[in-house]
């Protein structure tokens, strides 16, 4: 499998086309959404925990401000039980990511 920051990538972007699709429009992101995607890509980029993050809901650090925190976790709780469906792969690996313990000693 590819490594941790590739599927965390691809996750984040399977939910919010997800959400968009389910909730905007039909074609492409919405601009909110592809705002919303390219702050999520940059935290994870500059995510000081490298391969070894957790899921986002176990971090000990939250990178997002409140607001984009606020959008991401509804993408999430919308996006969430449809991923079984359309990305049961990506969301059985996000699963067992969340099962792995979080190491903060970096």
């Amino acid at each position: 499998m590819s490594s941790r920051i590739d599927r965390e990538r691809k996750t984040v972007e399977a939910m919010l086309s997800l959400y968009c699709r389910g909730q905007h429009c039909k074609g492409s992101l919405c601009p909110d959404c592809a705002a919303l995607r390219e702050y999520a890509l940059a935290r994870l980029e500059k995510c000081k925990f490298g391969e070894a993050k957790p899921t986002c809901a176990n971090c000990p650090v939250h990178c997002y401000q409140p607001e984009m925190r606020a959008k991401i976790k509804q993408v999430m709780r919308y996006s969430g039980p449809r991923m079984l469906y359309r990305h049961p792969v990506l969301a059985f690996c996000h699963l067992l990511d969340g099962r792995k313990k979080v190491n903060t000693a970096k």
